[in-house]
This record gives C-alpha cells, structure tokens and sequence, in this order.
C-alpha cells in the first residue's frame, strides 16, 4: 500500500470539549503521522468554500454556521493507506452506526456534531489539504 496524505480536521464540538489530544492519539495508535497542524477559526464564508461541494443540500447553512461556530484543527495525516485508515478511524457519519473505539462512536454528540472530518478519496485530499496548507507547511 502506498503513503498517501489526507486532511483531517477535529470539529468545533470536539474543540470545545478540549477532546483534540485524544483524538490525535487515536490516529497515532493507527498508525498515522501528524505532518501538518494548526488551530483555527474559520469565518462562515471560509467554511462555505470548503463546503462547496454540498451547497445544494439542505445541510449546508447548518454546517457551514457550525464549522464557523468555534476553533477547528485542521492537519494532515500521513501513512500507508492514509485516507482509508483515516476514515476507519473516525467510524461512520453517524456515531450510533459507528464501530466501538472509532472516534465518532466514543465522541461524536450527534450526526451533524460528529468530531471529525476526513477526506474521501485522493483527489479530494490533495483538494482539501491545499485549501488549508502551503507545501512549506507539510512537513514529513
């Protein structure tokens, strides 16, 4: 399998209950190397723009005033099969469908307050983690 990179960000709801440590550690013990790393608060129109992708669904206003709500970290994580181990570590959208010892399951309030963000295949990486990241910024 070969190194990918994918963005992942730690959400306002996780931030707010100061879960970002252990939320890191999880995607550490799976293997996955923080490569890039920054707390930030993103604007309404910041976190439209990201979510551009979904702006024709009914979710999009609530989700973009969420992600705007409070900090966010967002990084980069690095690995053998970065994206898939990525998405298997933070479990499914919804946390009652979630797998145990996944982040959604062990932190995640609701399905729209879900702890974590991660992108969903490789174009979408390479999208995402430019959005939020000078190459300067990637360190390996």
């Amino acid at each position: 399998m070969a190194i990918e990179r994918t963005l992942s960000i730690i959400k306002p709801d996780a931030t707010r209950r100061n879960l970002t440590g252990k939320i890191v550690a999880k995607f550490e013990e799976a293997g996955l190397r923080v490569v890039a790393s920054k707390r930030i608060h993103l604007t309404a129109a910041q976190a439209g723009a990201f979510y551009a992708e979904h702006s024709e669904r009914g979710f999009y206003g609530e989700l973009c005033d969420f992600m705007a709500s409070e900090p966010v970290v967002v990084q980069v994580l690095e690995g053998e099969g970065a994206i898939a181990k990525n998405r298997e570590v933070m479990g499914a959208t919804d946390p009652a469908q979630a797998a145990d010892g996944t982040v959604r399951k062990d932190f995640a309030l609701s399905k729209g307050e879900n702890s974590v963000h991660g992108s969903d295949s490789a174009e979408s990486a390479a999208r995402e983690i430019a959005f939020y990241f000078s190459g300067l910024e990637l360190v390996g």
